[in-house]
């Protein structure tokens, strides 16, 4: 790539903090080294083209940006340690302060990643997507719902819009009851039907997918969805929780996407909010794999697509494409 080329392109903000990993007892299910397999596998990819990007490492979300959604007794307990065994247990973590620290920092990252997106049209964080967390309890290791707060920080900031897209495999169920009662935010959840949680809540718009739905009909479905909703709600704001557990080979997920699938499904998401005219904020969300290289892999496609969504928006050529 020549120096030309590079300075034509402005480059993308790409969120990230080496506090996102901490360590966890071992054998514990939740995959924290995905965040700095991740990082490292990203930086393999742009290393022949490391001005493509810009990492912008965030700062920790404050205590009053966690109360704009949750309750002042969750924030208290969940901070000063003092949860109750049920509780950390519905969460899926035993608390620690690294634990603490590390789901503030990841807050911040996504406040982060959406300040970046409103001000260059797109960002993406390489955490985020606590979708599970509700205003009073933690849930399904998600302990802060970090697309909640990122979403009322918009608001607060003059967005009168804001759509958060959600493909996890899991229905958004904690970001619905968030905003359930705020006509400046719609949340739309395409997710397993037969999948966690067992009580869903009423998103804006919910979509329950067949179990074993694979690319075609997946993205098929997508497509037709989003169109009606982007022309429904015209947001300034698009907030994408692009989780990869509807993957074919996740042990979590009941869907059937293949790594192509999961990037055509991420480039079709941030080309089509970016034409709308949109700013595009883009967290991970979940997934659930042993083989941690894979499972970054899969995470991966998000940057890859935003990457060449980015070039081809400034008049460059696409760095990476469609895995095979």
């Amino acid at each position: 790539m020549s120096h030309v080329a590079e300075a034509a392109c402005p480059p993308l903000a790409l969120i990230h903090h080496p506090g996102y990993r901490i360590a966890l007892p071992e054998k514990h299910p939740f995959p924290m080294d995905k965040f700095s397999v991740l990082k490292r596998l990203l930086d393999r990819q742009l290393a022949d083209c490391a001005r493509a990007v810009e990492w912008v490492m965030p700062q920790p979300a404050e205590e009053e940006d966690l109360l704009s959604v949750h309750t002042r007794r969750y924030v208290h307990e969940f901070l000063s340690g003092t949860l109750s065994h049920q509780a950390q247990r519905r969460s899926g973590f035993v608390w620690s302060e690294a634990l603490r620290e590390r789901s503030v920092l990841a807050v911040g990252g996504t406040l982060t990643t959406v300040r970046e997106a409103l001000t260059r049209g797109l960002a993406c964080n390489t955490a985020g997507g606590t979708h599970h967390a509700h205003p009073e309890a933690a849930s399904g290791y998600c302990l802060l719902n970090d697309i909640g707060v990122a979403a009322h920080q918009a608001l607060e900031d003059g967005v009168t819009r804001v759509l958060i897209v959600d493909l996890d495999v899991h229905q958004g169920d904690g970001t619905a009851l968030i905003f359930a009662d705020e006509p400046r935010v719609f949340t739309l959840s395409l997710h397993a039907e037969s999948n966690f949680p067992a009580r869903k809540q009423k998103s804006d718009l919910d979509v329950p997918l067949p179990k074993g739905m694979g690319d075609e009909d997946y993205l098929a479905v997508l497509e037709r969805t989003l169109e009606a909703v982007l022309t429904r709600v015209q947001p300034e704001l698009v907030i994408f929780d692009a989780g990869v557990d509807p993957h074919a080979a996740d042990r979590l997920g009941h869907l059937e996407l293949s790594d192509r699938g999961l990037y055509r499904r991420e480039r079709h998401v941030i080309e089509r909010c970016r034409a709308a005219g949109a700013a595009v904020a883009c967290v991970i969300g979940g997934g659930y794999d042993r083989d941690i290289e894979a499972l970054a892999w899969r995470h991966s496609q998000l940057h890859r697509a935003a990457l060449d969504v980015w070039r081809e928006a400034h008049g460059q050529p696409a760095l990476f494409g469609p895995p095979d």
